[in-house]
């Protein structure tokens, strides 16, 4: 499993329509195969901060599955307005360091 972080900054007019649009977006994600788990988070202290945290199978299967899948495009077509606030889009390993309380 490989987890991709993707940090948007949007304007606080836009903030709805973008967890709106997201939301409408992850049925593409629920529909993939290679897609495991997926989050979308605002930070508390600067309203408009999000992060998108995306758990793939892998790189491969993200970069080589899914976004040459025919889920890609209509994804894409969702969410292609806030390409430009996207602030860092990369792909990270987990570490041996990891814990949870429930």
């Amino acid at each position: 499993m490989i987890i991709e972080y993707i940090r948007y900054k949007v304007k606080e007019e836009k903030r709805q329509e973008f967890i709106d649009d997201y939301k409408d977006a992850s049925k593409e994600l629920d529909a993939s195969d290679f897609c495991l788990a997926y989050e979308l988070t605002e930070c508390e202290e600067e309203a408009g901060q999000f992060i998108l945290r995306i758990e793939w199978t892998s790189t491969d299967e993200h970069l080589q599955g899914f976004r040459k899948s025919e889920l890609f495009p209509l994804f894409f077509t969702k969410i292609k307005p806030y390409f430009e606030n996207i602030q860092e889009m990369r792909h990270y390993k987990a570490t041996v360091v990891s814990g949870r309380k429930n």
